[in-house]
């Protein structure tokens, strides 16, 4: 893979997919869809996501795509492949909450080495660059050229007042009970992959997820927070999540800097 072409068109796909997602998201009205397992789309979904795989298609055509948006991508066996999920946070979307997320990434090896997160609302872009460090880009953006760009690290936690993040829109009384069993200073609630993000810039010690979740939501995610010294690992066995698995479901996991004390799930 030629990782400095494969950042070049990560960037550009998600700023561009991002312009159309806040086009659909300053107007007035917008219709919401439902899929076939209840979660809801919408047009900004299927923009973004047609934006972007024709991109990547164009750009490496020898290189699987999963896709969210399209299901016949999901029957894509072997350990590389692109991923994304056009419009993370759909849900955030559609109430105007702002904590949408564009994510596209690469997984080789069951592993994703490489990420971007775009949150258009928010206006932050998250890379993991050509050599697998993660960076964050300061705005105004330009698709077609780098901004100014800053390199993010995990914090060094202190056990005794972890700072957590959790889901906005999936939080539950499994998710605070867990939480209870750690000594922290601070909880927030943020949606889609920006909690990964959210660790990886220090802002936040943990985040566990004790919910449903697909390899195309987190894998961006998990990039960027790999890239910038962070972990993610299963949250039953605390062994690495990986990636390309039959369905593309994972496991519920936690996403943590390393020095947290993490607690065992029973």
């Amino acid at each position: 893979m030629d990782f400095q072409k494969l950042e070049t068109e990560m960037r550009r796909l998600a700023l561009e997919a991002g312009a159309l997602i806040m086009e659909v998201y300053g107007r007035d009205d917008f219709q919401v869809e439902s899929k076939s397992d209840e979660s809801p789309v919408t047009v900004a979904d299927k923009l973004a996501d047609a934006h972007i795989s024709a991109g990547l298609r164009a750009a490496f055509p020898d290189v699987a795509l999963v896709t969210e948006e399209q299901a016949d991508t999901h029957g894509t066996t072997g350990s590389t492949f692109l991923i994304v999920d056009p419009l993370d946070g759909t849900k955030e979307f559609i109430n105007r909450r702002g904590d949408f997320t564009v994510n596209i990434a690469y997984v080789e090896a069951g592993v994703p080495i490489r990420g971007v997160v775009y949150t258009p609302a928010r206006e932050r872009l998250f890379i993991t660059d050509n050599r697998g460090v993660s960076i964050e880009e300061k705005g105004p953006f330009d698709p077609q050229k780098n901004g100014e760009t800053v390199p993010i690290s995990v914090s060094k936690p202190n056990n005794l007042a972890l700072r957590i993040v959790a889901s906005k829109s999936h939080r539950d009384q499994a998710t605070d009970d867990y939480l209870e069993r750690y000594s922290y200073s601070d909880t927030k609630s943020a949606g889609s992959s920006l909690k990964f993000c959210l660790v990886a810039t220090g802002e936040a010690d943990l985040y566990p997820r004790l919910g449903r979740t697909m390899e195309w939501d987190t894998a961006a995610g998990q990039a960027v927070l790999q890239g910038a010294g962070g972990q993610v690992v299963a949250f039953e066995t605390h062994e690495p999540l990986s990636y390309g698995k039959t369905g593309f479901e994972n496991p519920f996991f936690i996403a943590f800097a390393p020095g947290v004390e993490l607690v065992s799930s029973s």
